[in-house]
């Protein structure tokens, strides 16, 4: 059974690891020094709080733990001057707190995803140190995310921070004119963030909520700070669209619902509503362009969020806006999803043809969607002994409890018929 202490530092570490990674960085003005402070602050933890009780406020306790052993540390390193500052210019260019830099992203735990997002890095390098050190993602969580074994991901991210210590990379909070170029991978960080809360990683529970609130808030942030740029108001859409069907998602046994069999009016419309504006006004924002990625999939869920039941989704425009975005942003997920609206649009044979054709794409090899759409659209097909493969071959590639429990009992109603 999961103690008290082992719950309350697991749930500071998911809520409040950014801030206090923020608060030590401010300190040290060194990544990795930081780090090692607040892992170590969590250690210390378990033996003090077991002895003296979980403090009131324990995000405080670890943030003022974190930078006293930070505090010691660079006591104890004579040569703090020569290591690489990463986050935090000089003061002769003054604090970001208090200067133009600091002002322009209000948010610490948003001016450290910025700040590491570094151009000087490949995109999946950075959004994937950025995940693992400023969202505080283990690194099979962003396995996961990116579709690659563990052992790849934790190597890609190695090599991203001996680059940025072999190269002497000057991190520091990006001017307001340099945030446009960092934006793509800040906003796959905020994606991927929310993606992991919506359905999370070797866990018992299908969500991490904390890591879902985060997102938006981010999202909210960036609309803010950034509220020209089209595609930050389609991230912002698509989260809340997809969130606010999240008490839908389980029964009242904790069991996994799908959409079709969702109770609709659990949903919360007003949420709704806002990532609908958020969507038109995405849209409108492209000015005759290409909508971005975020955008169309934002459009994607709306046409969902606006039917009153799955029978009566607008599949054909569900199909259209996946064939804007294969088109514009190809993507293998994607490509997943709509096979997924071909077959409800044409029938599950013409979109198990389509799945067929993915079967061979190397970045889905660990996605368990698709066998599981396969599962979906076999069982709709009435071939049951298939879909049931089907469904075991996903249920092998998912580590999420709920989803598990779910595949099994697929499987089993489907070997009774």
């Amino acid at each position: 059974m999961t103690s008290a202490v082992e719950k309350a530092i697991t749930e500071a570490h998911h809520r409040d690891w950014a801030r206090i990674l923020s608060a030590v960085v401010c300190l040290t003005h060194d990544l990795d020094t930081a780090e090692d402070a607040v892992q170590d602050a969590l250690t210390s933890a378990w033996v003090a709080w077991e002895r003296n009780g979980i403090p009131a406020n324990p995000a405080a306790w670890l943030t003022t733990t974190a930078r006293n052993k930070a505090l010691d540390q660079l006591r104890r390193n004579q040569a703090l001057a020569r290591k690489l500052p990463l986050l935090i210019v000089s003061d002769e260019d003054g604090d970001p707190g208090d200067g133009e830099q600091g002002g322009a992203i209000p948010d610490e735990r948003l001016r450290l995803i910025f700040t590491c997002c570094h151009p000087a890095l490949s995109l999946e390098a950075r959004v994937a140190l950025t995940l693992r050190l400023i969202c505080g993602l283990t690194t099979t969580e962003i396995a996961r995310l990116f579709l690659v074994p563990e052992a790849t991901m934790a190597a890609r991210i190695t090599r991203a921070r001996k680059k940025i210590s072999a190269a002497g990379i000057p991190y520091r909070v990006p001017d307001h004119d340099e945030l446009a170029d960092r934006l793509p991978a800040v906003l796959a960080v905020v994606f991927l963030v929310f993606t992991e809360g919506h359905t999370a990683t070797g866990s018992e529970t299908l969500t991490r909520p904390e890591l879902c609130t985060l997102a938006i808030e981010l999202s909210d942030m960036l609309v803010e700070l950034m509220p020209a740029e089209a595609e930050i108001l389609g991230l912002a859409a698509l989260l809340r669209l997809t969130d606010a069907r999240r008490a839908a998602r389980i029964d009242s046994d904790g069991s996994l619902v799908l959409l079709e069999d969702q109770d609709r009016s659990t949903w919360d419309h007003g949420t709704i509503q806002i990532g609908i504006d958020l969507v038109g006004r995405a849209l409108r924002k492209t000015n005759g362009r290409r909508p971005g990625q975020y955008a169309l999939q934002a459009a994607i869920s709306a046409v969902h969020a606006e039917a009153r039941s799955f029978a009566e989704t607008d599949w054909l425009q569900v199909l259209a806006l996946y064939d804007v975005l294969q088109f514009a942003h190809p993507s293998p997920v994607a490509a997943v999803g709509r096979a997924i609206a071909v077959g409800m649009v044409a029938g599950p044979q013409a979109g198990l043809s389509e799945l067929d054709r993915l079967a061979g794409e190397p970045q889905l090899a660990r996605y368990h969607h698709l066998p599981a759409a396969q599962g979906y659209l076999l069982g709709r097909a009435g071939r049951a002994e298939e879909a049931s493969i089907a469904y075991a071959d996903a249920l092998a590639l998912t580590s999420n409890a709920v989803e598990q429990a779910h595949l099994k009992r697929r499987i089993a109603e489907l070997r009774r018929t």
